[in-house]
């Protein structure tokens, strides 16, 4: 309920006035600790007393970004939206300097274009200093007539993105706006008029018709006026003559700097043709060299290649190789097995007595069954696998 908008606001530019303000920087305002104590339950009349404890101005500052209170004061400004005619009063307050840029700051948020022209450019008289706190945290030092000026020619000013204004000179084409007028032209004229005057007295008075030549004989003046007639001829005459000469001078320099362009023209034409021959060598060797790195790359390209080829056939015989040594060892130790069951079966033969005499043979010996190893397979391959098999102790294949 506290952050809402009074019910008897109007909209400005069609949105809500707590909308001129980001949504980030609203956030953080209704979460700052001066909105919730000091601006909670404000209204047009208690705004002023808060608005003269201001001793700074700015938008956010620190890491966290937070709100000053001179901005938490716009954000109530804009929720309970006074008059137009305490927002003026504010602006005219001359003992309070902050309270003056409070009311220009919400109504060049809130105010029409001609409003704004009309009641901020009055202010570029205000020389009075401001502390203006920086997003770091630290103070800097400017004036009201500088905060001014960024209010009607910048576009964003105290961390808020400040609503367009139309250009002075086209609300003064529309007629909407009277053209401005400075307080310094009053002074301009008044030292305007004082100078015209002084001018007006001097003639006044005959400064400017003095006669300096007063009390000199006609005679005189006559004959100085031939003297300087003569020195003017004699004068014109030597011009004539040093004219002449001067001429011829400036033919014969003339012709010699010519020849000497011709020259230098010439010695430049030469250069541009031995630079011209260096680029066209330095490109042959361009080429050249391009060409002898082409024909590397392929040479170690195909290089590549034949040594890839070179190691599969290497590969593939080793694991020719590998196979051939397996079967041998396979062989030789069928074989072994086979040697060795001869010589158990040697072992295992009837021994004589060592009175002479050959033990007893069992009455009834058991009949051995013959084993079925598939070496009789009728299929030929089949029964050389199963002898291979037999031989390293393996099952028979069917």
């Amino acid at each position: 309920m506290a952050n809402r908008t009074d019910p008897a606001a109007k909209s400005i530019r069609g949105t809500n006035p707590q909308n001129l303000v980001e949504k980030i920087l609203r956030s953080k305002i209704y979460q700052n600790t001066y909105w919730k104590e000091q601006c909670f339950g404000l209204t047009a009349e208690t705004l002023v007393d808060k608005a003269m404890e201001l001793d700074h101005l700015g938008g956010t500052f620190g890491g966290n970004r937070k709100p000053t209170p001179f901005m938490c004061l716009v954000m109530k400004m804009l929720q309970i939206q006074p008059d137009k005619d305490i927002v003026v009063e504010f602006i005219k307050n001359d003992d309070y300097k902050y309270v003056r840029i409070l009311g220009a700051f919400y109504l060049r948020l809130t105010g029409t274009d001609v409003d704004v022209y009309r009641y901020l450019e009055p202010l570029y008289n205000d020389y009075r200093k401001l502390r203006q706190k920086l997003s770091d945290g630290r103070f800097s030092l400017t004036h009201v007539d500088e905060f001014i000026d960024d209010l009607l020619t910048k576009d964003y000013s105290c961390d808020i993105a400040l609503p367009r204004v139309k250009k002075r000179w086209t609300l003064e084409s529309l007629g909407t706006l009277e053209p401005r007028k400075s307080v310094l032209e009053d002074d301009f004229e008044e030292e305007e008029e004082k100078e015209d005057n002084d001018q007006i007295d001097a003639f006044d008075n005959g400064v400017y018709d003095k006669d300096y030549y007063h009390g000199r004989s006609p005679t005189r003046e006559r004959d100085r006026d031939r003297d300087r007639d003569r020195d003017r001829d004699r004068r014109r005459d030597s011009h004539r003559y040093r004219d002449r000469d001067y001429d011829r001078d400036y033919d014969r320099d003339y012709d010699r700097e010519r020849e000497r362009g011709r020259g230098r023209e010439r010695e430049r034409d030469r250069d541009r043709d031995r630079d011209r021959d260096r680029d066209n060598d330095r490109d042959r060797d361009w080429d050249r060299d391009n060409d002898r790195d082409r024909y590397r790359l392929r040479e170690e390209k195909d290089y590549g290649r034949e040594r890839d080829r070179e190691r599969e056939r290497e590969g593939r015989e080793r694991e020719r190789r590998d196979r051939e040594r397996g079967r041998r060892r396979s062989y030789s130790r069928s074989r072994s097995r086979s040697r060795d069951r001869k010589r158990r079966d040697r072992s295992s033969s009837p021994r004589r007595r060592g009175d002479g005499q050959e033990e007893p043979k069992k009455k009834k010996e058991k009949k051995e069954k013959k084993k079925d190893d598939g070496t009789d397979h009728p299929d030929p391959e089949i029964a050389e696998a199963n002898k291979l098999r037999a031989a390293l102790g393996l099952k028979p294949l069917k």
